[in-house]
């Protein structure tokens, strides 16, 4: 059976790493992914989607992703039921995820949400970036024959 979910929304919220009973790592958020078809003269419509990540996956999420950023998230839907505080049966639709990824480039030049930690260098961020210009070819030679390649 196939069951693979790819969305790319905004976070709603910054997520929260809580734990479990046993210790292991697990984050939920929501995805707010905006509907590709708009009919003609209405608004385009938007889905809020819970996702939840565990483990590693879960740590990462919380260290680098927050509010309103751009996300990709590659997972599996999942359903779970349990009983409300009034006692009615609830389903719940969620995204189990097994990755995700950055969508957009960062926007400022703060550091991870967690601090001493092994991508925290501030040498990294301050280096100047080299620009590029037409660079002199003397040192290529043309090649006229294309049959004596080595590929």
């Amino acid at each position: 059976m196939l069951n693979t979910v790819i969305l790319m929304g905004r976070l709603t919220a910054d997520p929260e790493l809580r734990h479990t009973p046993t210790n292991v790592p697990v984050t939920r958020f929501t995805l707010a992914v905006n509907r590709d078809y708009v009919k003609q003269g209405a608004e385009r419509v938007t889905d809020f989607i819970d996702i939840v990540a565990w483990r590693s996956t879960a740590e990462f999420v919380n260290k680098y992703f927050h509010k309103g950023q751009l996300v990709a998230v590659q997972g599996s839907l999942q359903t779970r039921t349990y009983t409300d505080r009034d006692g009615n049966n609830r389903k719940v639709f969620e995204v189990v995820a097994d990755n995700v990824y950055f969508a957009e480039p960062r926007r400022d030049n703060s550091s991870p949400r967690f601090e001493n930690d092994d991508y925290s260098d501030s040498r990294v961020e301050s280096e100047p970036v080299p620009s590029y210009t037409n660079a002199d070819t003397g040192d290529f030679e043309i090649l006229q024959d294309e049959d004596n390649l080595p590929f």
